[in-house]
């Protein structure tokens, strides 16, 4: 289960050091491959190998003549490139991803139970910002009696 926010610098190679309270847990304690990946609401999907392979296959057999599914594949499978931590818990993120989803130096690494997203700083401070200033959160379907 991967959870928590950190704020993260990049290198000036566009590596990102995995925090360590997450690194064995993201490579169960091995050279794990990971995949990185883009997300359509502007951020990079972080996923062990074996938590992206069941999601990828399911991409797969979207429909191959249906417009709306060859977009999901182009953003999801398109972008996803599979990388392994260096010696030092360094991921490189590439300059593609960078580009898709805005990111220059800083970025927050934040857990999602399954996988992390990493968000540019400013795009997460804007959504951050968006939350708070909107009131009280729609709650998904079927959430209306939840409570903290």
């Amino acid at each position: 289960m991967f959870q928590g926010a950190t704020q993260i610098n990049l290198d000036a190679k566009g590596r990102m050091a995995v925090p360590t309270r997450s690194r064995e847990p993201l490579t169960q304690g091995n050279t794990v491959r990971l995949v990185l990946t883009a997300h359509p609401e502007g951020c990079l999907l972080l996923y062990p190998m074996p938590a992206w392979e069941p999601i990828r296959a399911k991409v797969m057999a979207f429909p191959s003549l249906d417009r709306q599914a060859n977009l999901w594949k182009r953003l999801l499978v398109g972008f996803a490139e599979e990388c392994e931590p260096d010696a030092a818990g360094r991921l490189l993120i590439s300059s593609e991803l960078r580009d898709f989803a805005h990111i220059t130096r800083q970025v927050m690494f934040v857990g999602q139970g399954s996988h992390f997203e990493i968000w540019d700083l400013e795009s997460w401070n804007r959504q951050l910002e968006a939350l708070r200033s909107g009131g009280s959160p729609n709650l998904p379907p079927g959430m209306e009696n939840f409570s903290l």
